[in-house]
C-alpha cells in the first residue's frame, strides 16, 4: 500500500487536572522535515517526538502542533534557610550581649531578612510526564498515517488507470508504426512514376530509400522501454514500499521516451497520440510528487 504525503492528525488525553492535544499535519517533500511548536515544559522530549514520528513517516514535511494544560503546573512551595536563619539569630544575640540591647527578635522580623523565605517550584517527574505526552503523540502519528494511506490509496487507484490509458496510446503508436513506412513507400513509389517518363521503375532504389527512411523513424526501443517502464510503474505501486523517489525517476525516463517518439513522427495521428502520451505522464508525474 502507497501512502500520500498529504495528511491529518489528532489525537487528545485529559485527566484530571492536565490535557495534552497533539495535531499533525503533513505535505509533499523530498524529505523528512519535521517542524514542532510546544510549550517550554515539553522542549526536554524534542529528541523522543522525533523518534515516535519516523517510525510512522518516511517522507514529507511535517508540522506538529502541541498544547498541554496542567492546573498543578506552576505551584511553588515555601521554605525557609534554616541554616542561615540560624546564623541570624547567632548575629543578634552577639548584638544583644555586645550593646545589651533587648532581643525582641520575632518569626515575622526573622522572616524579613534576606534570603530567609524561599519559594521552591515543585519539581516535574520528566518519566512521569512522558507517560502521559507520548500516548498523545503516538496516538496523533497514527491518526496522520492512517489518512496519508487512505489518500495513497485513491491515488494508487487513478494512477493505475492512467497507466492503462498509457499502454493504449503506446499500442496504437506502436500498431501505426508499420503503416507509415508502408505508407512512405507507397508515396515514393508514386513519386517516380511521375518523374520518370518510361514505366520501368528501379525497384532495388525504392527498397534502399524506404529502409533509410524507417531506420530513421524507428521507434521500437522506445516503445519497449516505455512498456517495460509501464510495468515497473505498477509494480512499484503494488509493493508496500516508499517508492515515491523511484516513480518519480521512471517518469521523467517515460517522458524522455515520449519526446524521442514525438521528435521522429512525421505522421499526423501517430503525432497526436505522442502529445496525449505526454499529457498523461505529466498528469501521473504531477501525482507522483505526492507519494512517500
Amino acid at each position: 500500500m502507497i501512502n500520500s504525503m498529504t495528511g491529518f492528525g489528532r489525537f487528545e488525553i485529559a485527566e484530571k487536572e492536565r490535557k495534552v492535544i497533539v495535531e499533525m499535519k503533513s505535505v509533499n517533500h523530498r524529505y523528512c522535515d519535521i517542524n514542532i511548536k510546544m510549550p517550554k515544559a515539553l522542549n526536554y522530549f524534542e529528541a523522543q517526538i522525533r523518534a515516535v514520528i519516523k517510525k510512522y513517516i518516511q517522507r514529507g514535511k511535517i508540522d506538529v502542533f502541541i498544547t498541554y494544560e496542567d492546573s498543578t503546573q506552576g505551584r511553588r512551595s515555601v521554605k525557609y534557610n534554616k541554616s542561615l536563619a540560624g546564623d541570624y539569630m547567632d548575629a543578634f544575640r552577639q548584638m544583644q550581649q555586645d550593646f545589651g540591647l533587648e532581643n525582641d527578635v520575632s518569626v515575622i522580623s526573622l522572616s524579613r531578612c534576606p534570603e530567609i523565605i524561599m519559594l521552591e517550584e515543585q519539581s516535574i517527574d520528566e518519566d512521569e510526564l512522558w507517560h502521559f505526552v507520548g500516548p498523545a503523540v503516538e496516538g496523533a502519528c497514527k491518526s496522520l498515517a492512517e489518512t496519508r494511506a487512505r489518500e495513497g490509496s485513491q491515488l494508487r487507484k487513478d494512477l493505475l488507470e492512467k497507466l492503462d490509458l498509457m499502454l493504449a496510446h503506446v499500442s496504437y503508436i506502436e500498431e501505426r508504426s508499420p503503416e507509415i513506412i508502408e505508407a512512405y513507400r507507397k508515396n515514393l513509389e508514386d513519386k517516380i512514376k511521375e518523374l520518370l517518363t518510361d514505366k520501368s521503375i528501379d525497384e532495388n532504389r525504392i527498397v534502399m530509400e524506404t529502409a533509410v527512411y524507417a531506420d530513421k523513424i524507428c521507434i521500437d526501443e522506445e516503445i519497449v522501454r516505455l512498456k517495460s517502464h509501464v510495468k515497473a510503474t505498477r509494480d512499484a505501486l503494488l509493493t508496500d514500499d516508499a517508492v515515491g523517489r523511484k516513480l518519480d525517476f521512471i517518469a521523467q525516463e517515460m517522458n524522455r521516451e515520449a519526446n524521442t517518439i514525438l521528435s521522429k513522427s512525421s505522421d499526423l495521428s501517430t503525432s497526436d497520440r505522442a502529445i496525449d502520451l505526454k499529457t498523461e505522464i505529466e498528469k501521473v508525474r504531477e501525482q507522483i510528487q505526492n507519494i512517500e
